[in-house]
């Protein structure tokens, strides 16, 4: 095959590619074509449902629309747009900012629901049910003259109660009971000579010698108050 035979071969496969890619794209276009005309035909309907739906819709509101106030709205609008971007952005803020105000918010309340339960399993509630008991009883118990007295000695009851609780007056009450505790046990022996024995002790002295100085403070507080015989 000479020269001139292979370069028209070489031009007719060319041209043949082209005329398939110039049918295939008629091909595409006419089906561009037919889906655009069924979509049409398809959309009339709806537009002219929506066509007839705003018209209705104007009718009740087109005896109050003017051209002119459309116009005059129309520029309003056109003068004051970077007004309407700045509040539309000062909208998507305020948005944000309820968004991140609901998420804190909802954190407040996990939070708070975790501590009412740490307190619930400590005992607070059990223990503030208790005390409401207790202070219906209080109530209950107590006369409306009673707790006029009780407010005019308020003061002096709590500095008694201030003294009672002091450190050495605790730790000497703690042990005096512990002690105690532990010699109500033991056998006594209430012969003369066991209590003249026990006179010889120290501390046996020391402790009647307290006791009756403490009685003696009584019996003077006693006649103060001439709840008592001289």
């Amino acid at each position: 095959m000479d020269q001139s035979m292979l370069e028209l071969n070489q031009k007719i496969d060319l041209l043949t590619t082209q005329v398939a890619y110039l049918t295939e794209q008629a091909r595409l276009s006419e089906q561009s074509r037919q889906a655009r005309d069924e979509l049409v035909e398809s959309g009339m309907p709806i537009a002219r449902e929506l066509m007839d739906m705003a018209s209705a819709e104007f009718e009740e509101v087109q005896k109050y629309l003017n051209p002119e106030d459309l116009i005059r709205l129309v520029k309003k609008f056109v003068r004051h747009g970077p007004q309407f971007e700045i509040l539309m952005d000062q909208l998507d803020s305020m948005m944000d900012l309820v968004e991140v105000g609901g998420q804190i918010i909802e954190e407040g309340v996990d939070k708070t629901t975790d501590i009412m339960q740490g307190m619930e399993q400590k005992g607070y509630f059990a223990f503030a049910r208790s005390g409401m008991r207790i202070v219906d009883n209080v109530v209950t118990s107590f006369s409306e003259e009673d707790v006029n007295r009780l407010g005019d000695n308020i003061v002096l009851i709590l500095n008694t109660v201030k003294d009672m609780t002091q450190p050495e007056i605790m730790n000497f009450v703690r042990n005096t009971f512990h002690v105690a505790e532990r010699e109500v046990d033991k056998p006594v022996n209430t012969s003369l000579l066991s209590l003249l024995g026990q006179m010889r002790d120290p501390e046996v002295r020391r402790g009647l010698a307290l006791t009756l100085r403490v009685l003696r403070v009584i019996g003077e507080q006693a006649a103060k108050n001439g709840s008592g015989n001289k």
